[in-house]
Formats: structure tokens, sequence, C-alpha cells
């Protein structure tokens, strides 16, 4: 039994329609952020709200619609909470054997100042993860080292979600740019020009934001220069990689620049006051002493050892991201390297596509009529958690841990994040029954709607898109064509559009559920999802509208920015 999606199912009208499209997503807020539910809770009856809409009012058949929420909790375990599993994993090793230590101090020869920390941590650390992998490893990772640094674990998760704006649309070696050549036509070296000329002014901003946010104009201003170093460095780098080299290593190359700049920059200046949390100010000065004697015991090589199940993890998921190599891995490599053919072999047999029942070609899109395909997508040896898994074996040998020890670990950590693992399940499962139904699609119809106004509208279309799907690829996909059609029809250059989904998105990323549950299994905050969401809420919304003005602007009196 097929079904054909009605944007306009409920009164034959497309607002009515969309109002009802809102209920799962207004009903999530609601639960997170006034009822305080649990993250897992609200997941999961947000995701019965959705199942029940779909089915009463959208017309979808039951066994379509539930089979779609199956998709999308797969979905949620594998990649997206592998990568969970591994990240915790893998920090919670270097925890263990005391490594962690290690790291924290050797932070801390940088610079005790807990702003210049966020600012290598946070920002470029994470956007260098965010570039080489994405799909949640920036977060989970960063907010952990933050954590494991002594920031509070509510900031810890919250600065890095706000941190993760920038380098999101260049995320995973380019994938959220490259993923709307196809729909659209448009090449994406075009949408990463125009997305480059967006996003840098986002970059530059972003540090001195995060700084304010974690201690107020005054002591922002008072590592000024830094922030300058690690904002501009990495939006000059930005705006030149991602419109001479295409949205590959803009991100990658971004972070390295800031990183370095920042680092650098740290020996030859310092900040007139060492800034603490307030509650570290009454034992700052015996701390410091204790710290800087513990420093001078620590030689490069334990340096580099500390640090080195994190390069390591660099090195795999930057390989795991190599466009010839994710072939490979993936059994999809044609190519005549003799070691690549036989690690596509093992790719193949790792690959599980098998079709969804009930929902293989059963949807036909109410566009176009095409019938929609759908499986479950089970790339066991090309996902980016396998990766990270495999530094976690590299990292047993050199910390010589025992198979027993690294074993009892593992479980600890699965055990530590179950309930998140629950909550993302139920998220992606919603947004997969929101977008079978065309629920999601209906709300963007309705935006697309604006007429002339529709520039500073086109960046929301990617901040629902986000909040809803969790990935900025996903809501480039989703939105990709309807935004190239509506940029048309009302005299808007439609790469414009296409970037200012792009861009968009990523504002949405830090109060998307997936991204929430991730940062809160990351830091120990499982079952405060709420309180997460409270903290960036505000900020997303504002950063949204900054993009809004922005994109508003290059359609009109700034359109020379236009490529």
């Amino acid at each position: 039994m097929t079904f054909t999606q009605n944007f306009t199912a409920v009164g034959d009208n497309l607002a009515l329609t969309a109002i009802v499209a809102l209920i799962p997503i207004l009903y999530f807020f609601w639960a997170l952020a006034i009822k305080k539910m649990k993250g897992y809770i609200a997941g999961l009856t947000t995701l019965l709200v959705a199942l029940v809409l779909a089915v009463v009012a959208f017309k979808v058949p039951i066994g379509t619609a539930f089979m779609s929420g199956t998709q999308g909790a797969v979905y949620g375990l594998l990649p997206i909470g592998w990568i969970i599993i591994a990240s915790v994993f893998l920090y919670n090793l270097t925890v263990k054997t005391g490594q962690f230590n290690i790291i924290r101090h050797s932070v801390l020869t940088i610079t005790e100042d807990r702003r210049i920390q966020a600012l290598l941590v946070a920002f470029s650390f994470g956007a260098f993860l965010e570039g080489a992998a994405g799909f949640g490893a920036p977060v989970a990772i960063s907010a952990a080292l933050l954590v494991g640094l002594g920031f509070n674990p509510l900031y810890a998760a919250g600065l890095c979600l706000i941190a993760n704006t920038a380098p999101v649309a260049f995320g995973a070696i380019g994938v959220p740019i490259t993923a709307m050549e196809g729909p659209t036509g448009i090449s994406a070296l075009e949408i990463s020009k125009m997305v480059g000329r967006q996003l840098p002014f986002l970059s530059v901003f972003i540090p001195f934001f995060l700084i304010v946010i974690m201690a107020g104009f005054k002591k922002a201003f008072e590592v000024m220069p830094a922030i300058l170093v690690s904002g501009v460095s990495f939006a000059v780098t930005q705006f030149l990689t991602s419109n001479y080299l295409g949205p590959e290593l803009p991100d990658i190359l971004s972070a390295l620049v800031s990183l370095f700049a920042l680092a650098i920059f740290m020996k030859f200046w310092k900040p007139k006051n060492i800034y603490r949390f307030p509650a570290e100010q009454e034992i700052a000065a015996t701390a410091a002493v204790k710290l800087t004697t513990k420093q001078e015991t620590f030689t490069g090589g334990q340096i580099f050892k500390a640090w080195s199940p994190f390069i390591i993890l660099t090195g795999f998921i930057s390989l795991w991201g190599t466009p010839v190599i994710k072939q490979a891995l993936t059994g999809h490599y044609e190519g005549a390297n003799a070691i690549l053919k036989v690690v596509n072999s093992i790719g193949h047999a790792l690959t599980f596509m098998p079709e969804v029942p009930f929902l293989h070609n059963q949807v036909l899109d109410g566009s176009t009529g095409a019938p929609i395909a759908a499986v479950y997508k089970l790339e066991l040896l090309g996902a980016a958690g396998t990766a990270i898994l495999l530094a976690a074996i590299v990292t047993k040998f050199i910390f010589k841990v025992s198979w027993k020890t690294w074993a009892v670990t593992f479980i600890d950590t699965i055990k530590e994040i179950k309930f998140p693992l629950i909550t993302i399940c139920a998220v992606v499962a919603y947004a997969y029954v929101a977008n079978v139904a065309g629920m999601t699609t209906t709300l963007g119809m309705v935006l697309a709607k604006t007429g002339s106004l529709f520039p500073f509208f086109s960046p929301v279309l990617g901040w629902l898109g986000v909040f809803v799907t969790g990935s900025d690829t996903s809501a480039n996909v989703l939105f990709a064509k309807l935004q190239q059609v509506t940029a048309t029809s009302v005299g808007m250059e439609p790469v414009l559009a296409l970037a200012a989904n792009s861009s968009g998105g990523v504002t949405g990323k830090m109060i998307s559920p997936q991204s929430i549950a991730v940062a809160c299994a990351a830091v120990g905050l499982a079952g405060r999802e709420s309180e997460l969401l409270r903290f960036t809420l505000k900020y997303s919304v504002f950063l949204l509208l900054i993009l809004c003005v922005i994109t508003l602007l290059q359609g009109t009196v700034l359109s020379w920015m236009i490529p």
C-alpha cells in the first residue's frame, strides 16, 4: 500500500497543516524547557506524538509510520550513537589510566586562564574535529576535555555547542555542502564560495561571544587580543579555503591555523589577570603553586604520550573522511589500488543496507510523485565511530592497559550513556517520521510563502531542518531543492539561498535534541537535557537573526558578494 505525501492534509489548507506539523516541535520544547522532563522521556513521548499525528492527521499507514521510526532509530544508533560511545570510551580510558591529568596540565602550561582554554579547546580543537569527523564527535570530545580541565559540565557542554556553530557547514570533510550539488545541479564549489562569504562574519564573532557568555563583557575585553587572533585567523582561513579550495578543507585548515596562532601568541602575550571561575577563586593561589610544581615533573615524552590517543584519533577520523578511503571502507571502491581493494572487500562484507519493510518505495514524494527509497544504512567499518574505536584499541597498547580493564571501561561507558542513547534514537526516529509524513516539508513551504522577504527567512529553513534532523547535511538535502525553486521564483540568487540554508542550519545545531543529548552524555549530565536547552536556545535564536540579516543584505544592497 503506497502513501503519497500531502502537504495540505489538514483541511486542504497549507497553513493549518503546518500548525499541526509544529505540534511535536512545540511539545518537545514544552517537555524539556517547561516541564523539565528527562531527555529520554521527552524524546520518546515526542516520537509518540509524531506517530499519532502522522497516522491521524497526515493519513500515513500505521505500518509505514512505525517503520519510518525504526529507520530513524537505527540511524540514531549507527552512526551517531556509535560515535558517542567510542568518543566517551576513549576519553574514559585516558582518565582511568591517569593520562588525562597530564593532558590537563599540558594545557595549563599554555595558559591557566579559563577564557583562553575555552578558545583553544571548544573553538579551535572542536572545529578541527568537526571538519574531520562531525556527527557529534566534536562536542563529545571537546566538552569532555573541558570538564577534565575543571569546567562546570553544563558550561562545558553549552560552550562547545555554541563554539561548534562556526565549523558545522563544512563539517565531515565538507559533506553538508557537497550534498546539495546532486539535488540542485549547482556546483559544490559555488555553494562553498557563498557559504565562505557568510560564515566568516560569524567565525570572527563566536570567540568573543563565547567569552562574553563565560565571563561578561569586561572580562572579554581583557583578552581581546587573544580573541582576535583566534577568530580572525580562523575566519580568514575559512574564507580563503572555501573560495579557492572547495568545501572539503575549510574546517581542518582554519582550526589548525587558529589553534597554532593562538598557542604561539600566548608565548608572547599574557592577560593582565588570570580568569578562573568564581568557585575556584578561593583556592586559586594554592592550586597555582601545586600545578606549577607538578608541571615540572612531566617531560615532553610524557605529554606526547598522554595526548597520543587524540593525535591517533585525529589521524584515523581524517583517514576515514577521505573520499577514496571512505568508498573503500563502505565497499564502493572501483579503483586499482591493491590495498584499497582488500579494504573494499572487508568494507563490502561489513556494509548492510536492507530495505525497510512497508516503507521502501512505498512513500511517494508529494512534489514529484517519485517513490522514496528507504534502507537501514549499516556501514560498520565505514562509520566514524569505528575509527574512534580503533584509536581506543591503539591507545590500549600505548597505555599498556589490560584487555580486562579495557573491556570493563567499555561496558561502564555504555552503562553511563544508555539513557542519552535512547534519547538520540528517539529524536532521530521522530525526524524520520516527520519527513515521511511530510511535516518538515510543509513547514518549509510556509516559510517559502514569504515572497520578497524570503532572503531574510531563508536561513530559518536551515535552522528548522537542523533542529528536526540534527544534521546540517540532512537539512541541506531536505530543503535544497525547495530553497532553489523558491529563490528563483522571488528573484533571489539560488546559490545565496542554498548557502543560507547551510549557514542558518549551523545555528540550529546547538538546540537540536540530538546535539543536546550528545553533549549531556559526554559530560555526565544525562537527564538534565532541559537545562542545556534553556542555556543554548536564546543564543541559537540570536545567532540565527544575525545570519538572517546578513542574507537579506547580501540579497539586496550587498549583492556584489554573491559569486
